[in-house]
């Protein structure tokens, strides 16, 4: 009888994806985040976003020297929920809850701080679904780094949304709310400008 025209096999609901699945997954070198059950691949990152998410590591790791609390680096799965898992290029941890990370299995708790180095491939995506993943699940603090324009957005958690509390530039120095007592100049974050050539 042949299929009938309002058949359609191949467009049947995908089964949601849980964080059960990916740890049975074989594992082939790719970063995957889950956005209610919907998978996705996080695309390798741009030399000019590796530099950024360097320098704000050893700077926030200067910071947890003074202040305590730990700074984390992806790949590193946060397991909002079963079937949300993000991986935030940078993550922070205030002092008062690093005992909430167990160093033998997966994070389950909302970081303090988390942070995204914007690639072109990443950008709606860091602008968009993941902030609201991180409202939703109380990071208080996100920042949005762009190399290709040198500039940093801090946000903080107010109710349930993300207010813009800081637009930064190369001259400015990044402050944090909080994260008490943080300050960095912008310029340490893009060494190199936009440049492809090293100094």
């Amino acid at each position: 009888a042949g299929v009938s025209g309002n058949m359609r096999p191949m467009e049947a609901v995908r089964p949601r994806v849980s964080y059960s699945d990916l740890e049975r997954a074989p594992e082939d070198g790719r970063r995957y985040e889950l956005y209610d059950g919907a998978m996705f691949v996080v695309p390798s990152p741009l030399v000019m976003h590796q530099r950024a998410t360097r320098e704000l590591l050893l700077a926030l790791n200067d910071y947890s020297g003074a202040h305590g609390g730990e700074v984390l680096i992806s790949p590193i799965d946060i397991v909002f929920t079963e079937y949300d898992v993000l991986q935030p290029d940078l993550v922070f941890f205030h002092q008062a809850r690093v005992s909430l990370i167990a160093p033998d299995r997966p994070i389950r708790v909302p970081p303090d701080l988390a942070v995204e180095v914007l690639s072109p491939s990443t950008a709606a995506t860091d602008r968009g679904k993941k902030m609201q993943v991180f409202a939703r699940f109380g990071v208080q603090e996100y920042w949005i780094v762009d190399p290709k324009a040198q500039t940093m957005e801090v946000y903080k958690l107010e109710s349930d949304a993300f207010i813009l509390r800081q637009l930064a530039g190369v001259t400015d120095v990044l402050g944090s709310p909080t994260l008490e007592g943080f300050e960095c100049r912008v310029a340490r974050i893009f060494p190199s400008g936009t440049s492809t050539e090293s100094p």
